[in-house]
């Protein structure tokens, strides 16, 4: 129908521009604007909010609400998170991960000593959990690029200073002895072939390539992480930890036993629990994970008509991707030889 897509395209729209909104907040400010305020609960003070997920931390959110104002929600073992309606209106539940920014909500609970809103409850739609996956999975890596290309680019201009008085001096030298014409172009074209090299890495910074791959099985019907593959995350963890610029990319898969929407949720639940261990175990940070996916019964590895397949289908593969513009040896000038 055409309404549900318009919803979801006006969602889409309103979440980008409030992240757009929120990146620009980051960067130091002089002025300051009255377009945007922050509510602080008072405690025991029960509240019900609704707004779009302005900035996600490991155990609270910002929510803007319609009115630019501001609310810090905190999460607890107790929050329960649910989409709306769904069979005899009891909804589907949600790891508490799932909350992303750009998300429309609705949250209920009461203040705390701290002035946040400490969350009871926390509901919203299945399109607009959609149009939050599609935005995070765009934002994230966006910013991470974006501050690690100010790094670059800082360094570029360094290189650019020294690069730049070291062909002044070969200028001169070519000026008061002729022999030493052939030796100062040679360093010159080094000293091209160096910049072009550094702006090839600068290209480089969003082109992502994986450096390890690792695959977690599961038991017919459960989420629950084995010793096996526990022991199979911690490794991967320590490989990113020793890493620069990496993300971790998160799919979750099931076999083809039940029905299609089962399985997918159950793939779901899967990604959700190795996300879960990874942060709470590894302090893997919310930002270097790609919104986790759940394929359901699709993609499998192993034919589903036989024991063993299916055992390799219950699973969930973790990428280590790591940007190639760092993993590119930096460019460097050879002094000439000088005759």
């Amino acid at each position: 129908m055409v309404i549900p897509k318009l919803r979801m395209f006006s969602s889409l729209v309103l979440a980008i521009g409030l992240l757009t909104i929120s990146a620009s907040m980051a960067f130091p400010q002089t002025t300051t604007t009255s377009s945007t305020s922050s509510r602080s609960a008072a405690s025991g003070q029960k509240m019900k909010i609704k707004g779009v997920v302005t900035r996600r931390d490991a155990d609270t959110f910002v929510v803007r609400d319609a009115n630019g104002t501001d609310t810090t929600v905190r999460l607890d073992d107790r929050t329960s998170v649910k989409t709306k309606g769904g069979f005899l209106r009891g909804g589907t539940n949600y790891a508490q991960t799932n909350i992303l920014r750009g998300l429309n909500l609705e949250v209920g609970g009461v203040g705390n000593s701290s002035g946040e809103l400490l969350a009871s409850k926390i509901r919203f739609n299945e399109s607009d959990m959609r149009v939050a996956r599609a935005v995070e999975s765009r934002a994230a890596p966006l910013e991470e690029r974006a501050t690690t290309t100010e790094t670059k680019l800082t360094e570029v201009e360094q290189n650019a200073q020294r690069l730049s008085g070291q062909l002044d001096e070969l200028a001169a030298v070519a000026n008061t002895a002729k022999g030493g014409a052939k030796a100062a172009q040679e360093t010159a074209d080094r000293a091209v072939a160096g910049v072009n090299a550094t702006n090839e890495r600068i290209s480089a910074l969003d082109d992502y390539e994986p450096q390890s791959i690792t695959a977690v099985n599961f038991k017919t019907g459960s989420a629950i992480l084995l010793p096996d593959a526990k022991s199979k995350l911690d490794d991967i963890a320590t490989k990113a930890m020793n890493s620069k610029g990496y993300v971790l990319e998160v799919s979750g898969f099931a076999d083809a036993t039940g029905t299609v929407e089962r399985n997918r949720l159950l793939s779901q639940r899967r990604a959700d629990a190795v996300i879960r261990y990874l942060v709470e175990s590894h302090q893997i940070p919310l930002r270097r994970i790609v919104t986790p996916y759940g394929f359901g019964e699709s993609n499998p590895v192993a034919d589903n008509t036989s024991r063993e397949g299916r055992a390799q289908n219950r699973r969930v593969e973790v990428k280590l991707l790591v940007s190639k513009g760092i993993t590119q040896p930096a460019a460097t000038v050879a002094p000439g030889s000088g005759q």
